[in-house]
């Protein structure tokens, strides 16, 4: 893994427009998504808009595929450095997760399964990535 399971805390506010052109219109003024977070795939919901803060946090995420590929892990992958934090697992509408992959489980589309859309360290309870490039937005 690129980034160790240490607690990370998101920036003061959100990205400057100069900094981070694609996620700067979808950030507000309190760092929290200003729009919906969709699966790319099927459109499912997964975060309601306010439900997240954007974080900046290098981690490495297996190529998107359907969740027991993506939970065998293995392939090639991504590093993804712009992510929603989300703090408590009931905040998502519609998420699921794959087996654990060392200390780490997966986040995935619970209606279509594709994934991984983000990333959990079963050693923080507390933090949940959604990586922006694996999602959409309405």
């Amino acid at each position: 893994m690129v980034a160790a399971c240490a607690r990370m805390e998101p920036p003061p506010h959100p990205p400057s427009p100069a900094a981070a052109p694609d996620s700067a219109e979808l950030v507000c003024a309190q760092g929290r998504n200003l729009k919906a977070v969709l699966c790319q795939r099927c459109g499912s919901r997964v975060l309601l808009p306010g439900a997240a803060t954007f974080a900046r946090r290098e981690l490495l995420l297996p190529a998107m595929r359907k969740k027991a590929a993506a939970a065998a892990g293995g392939g090639g992958g991504d590093v993804l450095r712009e992510h929603w934090l989300v703090r408590d697992m009931f905040s998502f509408e519609n998420v699921g997760f794959t087996r654990d992959v060392g200390n780490v489980k997966f986040l995935v589309c619970a209606d279509c399964e594709a994934g991984p859309i983000g990333w959990h360290c079963l050693d923080d309870k507390d933090s949940f990535y959604v990586a922006l490039e694996r999602v959409a937005h309405e």
